[in-house]
């Protein structure tokens, strides 16, 4: 199991607490790679851009009109987190449903 995220990110620590089998992967100092990028923008789509976060705050205009692939491959902070991959199956986020999914 894989878990992309910050490692200053509560929600990551939480996650990565109730998980600790699972490899960390920090997306600031290591990026995502582009397999994995696409396959979690395929099956969340616009929802992986956290558009509540500082970094998003901070962008202008012209740079949030980007498309999300380049967005994210340029600012990999704005990626919501934890992106969990446990075999095939890709979650997004700490909620109760996906703490039960993967640590149930």
């Amino acid at each position: 199991m894989l878990i992309y995220g910050l490692k200053t990110c509560d929600t990551c620590r939480k996650a990565l607490k109730a998980l600790p089998e699972a490899e960390f992967r920090d997306v600031r100092a290591d990026g995502v790679p582009a397999e994995v990028l696409d396959r979690a923008l395929a099956q969340f789509g616009d929802k992986l851009v956290n558009t509540r976060s500082t970094t998003w705050r901070e962008l202008d205009g012209t740079e949030r009109a980007r498309p999300a692939p380049e967005l994210l491959a340029a600012h990999p902070t704005l990626m919501k987190r934890p992106l969990i991959l446990d075999g095939e199956t890709m979650y997004l986020g700490w909620t109760k449903d996906v703490e039960a999914a993967v640590a149930g």
